[in-house]
């Protein structure tokens, strides 16, 4: 597989935020959002091979339970599975971070953070109209997203750029169907310095009270900045 970094730091998003976690980072991605923090992975993915002893081995050398499996998509990568159940058979905690594009067809997870892309992720004109049009019908997959929800814990996680945002992650909450607590909608400023967090923050803080999501702040920005290994 495709590595781009593998490290160990406190999670930074979501329910398990400040939890001490190895980050194995794979490189590829098949959208192209057009805000992504981790352009190295995906919009031109780099990193080394490695093989799943390899991975493990590095995952090994930190002190923690809490492994979490992101990327670029983590999905897409060749040996995912393998990977994952290894993970599993150490007794590792595996959160999978994936935009819920590509079923998981059993792959071991204790938690899918899975992140849906809205409208505001669209590439601008650095890309091609063939890749802007790829990246618009892959981002929304609700059967896929249907199905992680029935075989695994979940988390919803959007990243929300606008107050706009709010609407359109209603009326796809709608398409899934059933019923998703509002404590597992998790609602992320868009940006990558404290400023920008913070310039969201007010008004998003009170969608959520309004609405009764959650406000999913991002503490490795606020932490150590904008930077790779954090």
């Amino acid at each position: 597989m495709l590595i781009s970094e593998i490290f160990y730091s406190l999670q930074g998003e979501g329910e398990l935020t400040g939890v001490p976690s190895v980050f194995v980072r794979t490189s590829g991605c098949n959208l192209r959002c057009n805000w992504c923090d981790t352009p190295y992975a995906s919009w031109s993915p780099e990193g080394v091979q490695m093989s799943v002893p390899e991975i493990i081995a590095a995952v090994r050398q930190h002190p923690a339970r809490h492994v979490v499996v992101t990327g670029g998509e983590p999905m897409i990568a060749p040996e995912i599975k393998a990977l994952a159940a290894r993970l599993k058979e150490l007794g590792h905690h595996i959160t999978i971070e994936t935009a819920a594009t590509i079923a998981p067809e059993g792959i071991a997870c204790d938690l899918a953070s899975l992140s849906p892309k809205l409208k505001n992720s669209a590439p601008d004109a650095r890309l091609d109209d063939a890749w802007r049009r790829k990246h618009e019908a892959l981002r929304w997959q609700p059967e896929v997203v249907r199905a992680w929800l029935d075989g695994y814990g979940c988390q919803l996680k959007f990243v929300v750029a606008q107050p706009a945002d709010v609407d359109e992650i209603e009326a796809m909450l709608v398409q899934l169907g059933g019923e998703i607590p509002r404590a597992k909608v998790l609602l992320m400023p868009e940006g990558v310095t404290v400023e920008a967090l913070r310039a969201k923050a007010g008004w998003l803080g009170e969608l959520c009270k309004a609405r009764g999501y959650r406000y999913a702040p991002r503490l490795h920005i606020e932490l150590y900045g904008h930077k790779r290994g954090t």
